[in-house]
């Protein structure tokens, strides 16, 4: 909406050498005996003042152009339209990541970080090794399954033998029991140490043939971008100690505020823009996915989530931005925000009508006050003070040019 400053023209004061006349002719007919009322000069100022641009409408002036000159304004004029607009709830967020596309990678084993393989920023998958651990542990731990599966596979055989004994019904069931007993420890023996090794991503069956670890890989447990690297070369880190944070931008969501009174308003569904603050001229939409069931405290609001449409590289987690909830169209007359203007906080449109005086055409455009609505795409709600006459044209543009008009209009008349 252009705010610009609309003055309000008042009646063009007497031409001083029409009011001489006029008093001149007063004197002459209180010599004569008349009441002093003159109808020829009253007559003679109405005309004055109705000249060059100077109809008085309420204390407002309207102001006049040539065709050419309504031409080369490029001025729209048209019937007030009908327009469906969207409601719009404002709120203030930031940009989010669901918690399952956020990781902080964490050693399951105590040790000292031997080497680092990335840095913030980089580009990471699934799985992939992002730093070395060592730890006299690891070795012992490997030679503990070792001789923990060599037990399990003699043992297997041990029971085997045993069952078939007992099945024949010529070895003691005491002994059988005590074979199976042994071998089921042990199992469970092995597939506790094989749990471990996978937890540290550790292949067992290269420790089963003699491949033993020297260092622990510290692995990504989802793909995305680093975020934080917290540790450095040489550092000890005690199990669950975090060392990597893995963020995946990809998806990345807004996280709108929407305050008790608003919250109504909001559905599933809905569209949105906004805007980033730290990103001069971005303008992102989203549609909203999920609405909040619970009120924060601090301040009172509901959480709005929204997917975004058209994800940019400059996205990152924690972006603060300013929101736009486009809630239910509703059918209201409309016009263009060009065609709004502002004097003391009260906003204005024009009527247009077209003249024919003698083979001439003429353009008059009629300031009215109204009040405003709803926003949307560069068009406004129009609310009428008074209902508009049954075919009354008005301005969809051009409301500078008719102000600068009537700032010109004036300024002659003052003079």
């Amino acid at each position: 909406m252009l705010a610009l400053t609309l003055s309000l023209f008042f009646g063009c004061k007497e031409n001083p050498d029409a009011g001489e006349d006029t008093s001149q002719e007063t004197e002459a007919a209180h010599a004569e005996g008349d009441d002093g009322h003159n109808d020829d000069a009253e007559e003679g100022h109405s005309e004055e003042g109705g000249e060059n641009h100077g109809e008085e409408e309420g204390g407002m002036r309207a102001v006049h152009l040539s065709e050419m000159k309504f031409n080369s304004l490029g001025i729209k004029v048209d019937s007030l339209p009908t327009k469906a607009l969207s409601g719009v709830v404002k709120a203030n967020g930031q940009l989010e990541v669901p918690p399952q596309y956020e990781a902080t990678v964490t050693a399951i084993l105590g040790g000292n970080i031997t080497s680092i393989k990335v840095i913030e920023g980089d580009k990471v998958n699934k799985g992939q090794v992002l730093a070395y651990l060592s730890h006299p542990n690891l070795t012992r731990m490997q030679s503990d399954y070792i001789n923990a599966y060599s037990r399990m596979q003699f043992l297997e055989k041990e029971f085997d033998r045993q069952k078939r004994l007992y099945e024949a019904e010529v070895g003691s069931g005491k002994t059988f029991q005590q074979t199976q007993s042994n071998y089921q420890s042990v199992k469970g023996e092995v597939k506790s140490y094989e749990s471990q090794l996978r937890q540290l991503n550790l292949n067992a069956s290269q420790v089963r043939s003699g491949n033993l670890y020297e260092y622990i890989p510290v692995v990504s447990p989802i793909g995305g971008y680093i975020e934080k690297v917290l540790v450095q070369i040489g550092q000890y880190v005690e199990p669950q100690t975090g060392m990597f944070m893995v963020v995946d931008n990809e998806h990345v969501h807004a996280d709108l505020m929407v305050f008790e009174k608003d919250i109504y308003k909001v559905k599933e569904g809905q569209k949105i823009s906004f805007t980033l603050e730290s990103v001069p001229g971005s303008n992102l939409t989203g549609t909203i996915y999920s609405v909040g069931k619970q009120f924060e405290q601090n301040p009172k609001a509901v959480h709005v989530h929204a997917e975004i449409d058209n994800k940019e590289d400059y996205l990152i987690p924690g972006m603060y931005i300013n929101g736009r909830i486009l809630t239910e169209k509703k059918k209201v007359s409309a016009l263009p925000e060009e065609a709004i203007i502002e004097e003391e906080g009260n906003p204005y449109i024009f009527t247009a009508q077209k003249h024919q005086e003698d083979g001439e055409t003429e353009w008059e455009f009629k300031p009215i006050e109204i009040r405003t609505g709803k926003t949307e795409g560069g068009w406004v709600e129009i609310k009428l003070l008074e209902p508009l006459p049954e075919g009354t044209q008005v301005a969809y543009n051009g409301s500078y040019y008719l102000i600068s008009e009537m700032q010109k209009s004036q300024t002659s008349h003052s003079h």
